[in-house]
């Protein structure tokens, strides 16, 4: 009975103050044209939520970071049709969450402050980042659609994983960095390049052809891409990535 009682306090302590709907702001997040990733800078002070809200797919791949000064501030992820209950906790699981997505709709991140912080009528400043890659399994699979035998790589949301020839400055040799790409069919897709510093760099393809990359102020460079025979050579700022096209239509 004591241990009983003893949870019912953790949980009343772990959860946000969500009695009053006035204390929950609303904001529609969209990512632009081309776009798996959206960056969001808020603040909120005391009782203060906010929720972002996200469209994604059964099946997709999502990725939720926050950074903040404050320690009492976290995240929560609730599922489609849910106002209250959460499958992601980040007073208990952290300041990240990657993981399939198990329906499709409407995903609510949000952002709120412990009670101690809040009763303190503490300021918190917050960056998140939201990615989701991935084709949705909402998606018809008919014996026409390309992606139908196209399987995963084992324990990844990618179709294939590997190495590209890549250069991270003017001046530096040529090294390989390890790659993982998701392909919507007909050389649609998104490759995603992860940078001998642990930092990813996301190049997106529309049929057959690179047309961005997840550039932001805290990693920029100027997008630019050419093609060098059965390759895409891309540039952002002084990288350089080589990127075959097996690799974005398959074998």
């Amino acid at each position: 009975m004591l241990a009983r009682h003893f949870l019912v306090m953790l949980v009343a302590f772990a959860v946000p103050a969500v009695n009053a709907a006035d204390y929950i702001r609303t904001q529609r997040v969209k990512f632009e044209r081309g776009a798996s990733s959206a960056v969001v800078e808020g603040s909120i002070t005391g009782y203060e939520i906010v929720d972002y809200v996200l469209g994604a797919g059964k099946g997709q791949y999502m990725n939720v970071s926050m950074a903040t000064q404050n320690t009492a501030t976290y995240f929560n992820i609730l599922a489609p049709g849910e106002s209250e209950v959460a499958f992601f906790i980040g007073s208990s699981s952290g300041d990240q969450y990657e993981g399939t997505l198990p329906a499709s709709g409407d995903y609510k991140v949000r952002v709120y402050m412990m009670r101690s912080a809040a009763r303190r009528n503490e300021k918190a400043n917050y960056r998140l980042e939201m990615i989701i890659t991935g084709a949705s399994d909402a998606s018809p699979k008919t014996s026409g659609n390309p992606l139908a035998h196209d399987a995963l790589v084992p324990g990844t949301h990618y179709h294939a994983t590997g190495d590209v020839r890549c250069v991270m400055a003017t001046g530096i040799a040529t090294a390989w960095c390890p790659f993982g790409v998701t392909r919507e069919g007909n050389g649609s897709g998104i490759v995603t390049v992860t940078k001998p510093d642990g930092r990813t760099r996301a190049i997106f393809f529309e049929n057959g052809t690179a047309t961005g990359a997840d550039t932001s102020s805290a990693d920029p460079g100027e997008f630019n891409a050419t093609r060098d025979r059965d390759n895409t050579i891309v540039r952002i700022g002084q990288e350089r990535y080589e990127i075959p096209d097996a690799l974005i239509f398959g074998d």
